[in-house]
């Protein structure tokens, strides 16, 4: 793998900052790593383990490799050899995923189902072997596209947290590459030729966030500056620039729907 000037600016010390300022890494954690199999999550590992194995944070902490079997019809093995070549074992996990959300289920919409099985399986394993942590390869552009799939699917204007504790599960979600852009982890995929594994899925690029990845790109086009205005924004933006409603008014729809 080689290594440019410019890696620094573009991947490691926009990590570095987004686990130092949310504290997502504390020393000795152990920290799995949720492996699809695509560039995001690829890329993902390969970053973390040369900030620890460099001691970019100050400390060490451990990698797990996770990965989950859906059942589909796909080989994992370009995947396997990546993570091993690394110095790491990819821990897979067999499940029916793809049979309950297609077959059993037929679900219209299976992106909902498919995640959250995904997640729940996900976080107990990385449970099962020790870890506390679970990092996920959402990036700068998936963090902007749930803000505007949640503004105009649902009226709210809020993205995912760079860092979230699950109750259930006693396990920290955690995004290392949130200030990361999208272009720039394909741009490094594609010089250092990390292995993607196609994703067989039927609804791959047919969902609504696809809708919104072309309006994001499209805004970004007419706005160059956008991504950093919303860094700038989700770091800033405070309740009291909300429309907040009065005590009378929230007292009066609540006698309205009584």
């Amino acid at each position: 793998m080689s290594f440019k000037k410019k890696d620094n600016q573009t991947y490691y010390n926009p990590i570095r900052r987004a686990i130092l300022t949310h504290q997502m890494i504390q020393p000795g954690d152990k920290v799995a790593i949720g492996m699809s199999g695509g560039k995001d999550s690829t890329s993902l590992l390969y970053f973390l383990d040369k900030i620890s194995k460099q001691k970019r944070l100050g400390f060490e902490f451990e990698i797990v490799p996770i990965t989950l079997a859906m059942g589909f019809d796909m080989t994992i093995t370009p995947m396997q050899n990546f993570v091993e070549e690394l110095g790491y074992e990819l821990d897979i996990v067999p499940t029916n995923i793809a049979q309950v959300v297609f077959d059993i289920r037929e679900e219209r919409s299976p992106c909902s189902l498919c995640a959250k099985l995904r997640r729940g399986i996900l976080y107990k394993r990385a449970k099962e072997v020790g870890c506390t942590k679970v990092a996920l390869g959402h990036h700068l552009d998936d963090a902007i596209e749930t803000y505007f799939m949640n503004f105009l699917f649902h009226g709210k204007m809020a993205s995912f947290d760079p860092i979230s504790y699950l109750s259930k599960t006693d396990i920290s979600l955690i995004r290392p590459l949130l200030y990361v852009e999208e272009k720039q982890i394909i741009q490094f995929v594609q010089r250092e030729t990390l292995p993607v594994i196609f994703n067989p899925c039927p609804v791959d690029k047919k969902t609504k966030r696809e809708e919104i990845k072309h309006l994001v790109d499209g805004l970004a086009q007419s706005y160059p500056d956008m991504r950093e205005k919303f860094i700038m924004g989700m770091e800033q933006g405070v309740a009291d620039n909300f429309w907040a409603k009065s005590i009378k008014s929230i007292d009066k729809e609540q006698k309205k729907l009584n």
